[in-house]
């Protein structure tokens, strides 16, 4: 079995340059990373985390990270994997992705801490997740597609056709102008739904206008403030298409402060049906983003990895229409 030295070695670097490229725990040229790192792929050296004696056993232990711990959206995600964990008699563990590649969160990738991990986590490079993937220790990922490889799954969710969909709707009620509030640009999500409003103006005949796209960054905040913006530059639409429904319920109190009226003066829908959504006034209409199956999906497939069953590389859920008053009156 490789060692760091055999890395170093091979690599032509110290090794204490090894470590730090391997572990990222040091600015270094971007060129000895990548010649230090390819040296481990060539020697398939892998750093264990765990105690050594535990090298060949299980740690009976799933890890699930996360780019947020807090949200409504993440509860219903972690229930979903959660009971197919408990019921498989594993331990759950569930980490923030916050911070870089040398993260708490990363070093379960690197070193295998856990029998194998569910990511969603934008943050996290398609290299690093493709380089940590290997036999025995399966990675699904989530939101987003990764080359095929053995040990690594990709469960996405049609964000593309949600956005159409949720646009197309806004149109068909009488909306001739819409703006899209979208999320991080580093979130293929989000880049998905705002490719789906771009199409359906096209469909409809519209173009889209630069000053009614605004990054809300699916937050609470990040929409509330979006929505200010729109309202400041004092030319509104006649609808809004919040990427998310925490920015929706940020863009609805900030619509609420200019006394405009939902959905008699702008209509409003989001994305993702939170647990809120039927509860805000008035309640939100949105696309339904089937949050608990992803979970229960994502780890349903992982067990069947571990026990050395076929899967396919890559699953994709259905959105779904959620009517409700935001956008018209029942």
């Amino acid at each position: 079995m490789a060692t760091i030295k055999d890395v170093a070695k091979q690599a032509g670097v110290a090794v204490s340059t090894a470590s730090y490229a391997l572990n990222g725990t040091k600015k270094m040229k971007q060129e000895t990373k990548e010649r230090v790192l390819q040296a481990a792929r060539e020697l398939q050296y892998q750093k264990n985390g765990v105690a050594m004696d535990l090298k060949k056993s299980k740690t009976k232990t799933i890890a699930l990270i996360l780019s947020d711990l807090t949200g409504p959206f993440y509860s219903e995600l972690i229930r979903g994997v959660q009971e197919e964990v408990l019921e498989k008699k594993y331990d759950l563990l569930v980490c923030s992705s916050y911070g870089n590649e040398s993260s708490t969160a990363a070093k379960f990738l690197r070193e295998k801490r856990a029998d194998g991990v569910i990511l969603l986590a934008h943050n996290i490079s398609d290299d690093f997740i493709t380089e940590s993937a290997r036999t025995g220790f399966p990675i699904i990922v989530l939101d987003r597609v990764l080359p095929e490889k053995e040990a690594l799954t990709s469960i996405t969710v049609n964000n593309y056709k949600g956005g159409y969909e949720a646009t197309r709707h806004l149109l068909e009620k009488g909306a001739v102008s819409a703006a899209c509030i979208h999320g991080p640009i580093n979130s293929s999500d989000s880049q998905e739904r705002l490719s789906g409003y771009e199409q359906a103006l096209q469909d409809s005949g519209l173009k889209k206008d630069s000053k009614w796209i605004l990054n809300g960054s699916f937050t609470h905040e990040g929409g509330y403030q979006a929505t200010k913006i729109l309202i400041h530059q004092g030319d509104l639409p006649n609808a809004v298409f919040y990427a998310n429904d925490e920015m929706a319920i940020g863009g609805l109190e900030a619509l609420k402060e200019s006394g405009l009226n939902v959905p008699e003066d702008i209509a409003i829908i989001g994305f993702d049906d939170i647990q809120l959504a039927p509860y805000l006034q008035p309640p939100l209409t949105t696309m339904r983003h089937p949050k608990y199956e992803m979970g229960k999906l994502a780890s349903h497939v992982i067990f069947q990895v571990l026990e050395g069953q076929p899967v396919k590389s890559h699953y994709t859920l259905e959105t779904e229409f959620i009517n409700r008053e935001s956008v018209s009156k029942q």
